[in-house]
């Protein structure tokens, strides 16, 4: 594996792990048969959640790729 590669797993990995736990918040969601507007929020909520942590994921591999690797050395 190429250095750039290997630090791409980790925000991978993290994004899979989180958007896997948000599906299952929302299908514990209807699994308990909440009243109609808690089980939307108990969907939409986690939908924007994982949207966001893959949307992070992408801008994580695009810093990776283009040699950004620190990004607080910035600051």
């Amino acid at each position: 594996m190429k250095k750039p590669t290997k630090k791409m797993v980790a925000p991978l990995v993290i994004t899979v792990l989180m958007v896997a736990y948000y599906a299952g918040l929302a299908a514990a969601a209807f699994a308990l048969r909440p009243p109609v507007i808690v089980c939307i929020l108990a969907v939409v909520i986690p939908a924007l959640l994982g949207g966001l942590m893959i949307a992070m994921c992408k801008q994580r591999i695009q810093e990776i790729r283009s040699g950004e690797e620190d990004d607080l050395s910035q600051y």
